[in-house]
């Protein structure tokens, strides 16, 4: 008999009493500190976050649950504006490293 297939979602939020609340944890499914970390300072920069932060449950648990308070903006806005900024800034530094290695190849 096959194993049955799971899907599971990348990102999760756990429940809350008000989903476009101002705080909110997530809970991201196969991500560690590289993410954990780039994204919480990221998102601490932001003027309207009054808390962010992040832990990893237990070592041998591939996941990091990520809260984020604010001062009244939803939770979930000031997420996705993170994951913009910390996509952006990684484009960029990708295509300066690329840009470098092309002319060091001169």
């Amino acid at each position: 008999m096959a194993a049955p297939s799971v899907t599971s979602r990348k990102l999760q939020v756990v429940q809350s009493d008000n989903p476009d609340g101002p705080f909110q944890t997530f809970v991201f499914q196969g991500e560690d500190h590289t993410l954990g970390n780039a994204l919480k300072y990221i998102i601490s920069k932001n003027p309207e976050v009054q808390f962010c932060g992040y832990t990893v449950p237990h070592p041998s648990e591939n996941k990091i649950h990520f809260r984020i308070q604010t001062y009244g903006v939803p939770a979930v806005e000031i997420l996705r504006q993170g994951l913009s900024d910390l996509h952006d800034i990684s484009d960029h530094i990708e295509k300066t490293f690329k840009n470098s290695v092309v002319q060091e190849e001169i």
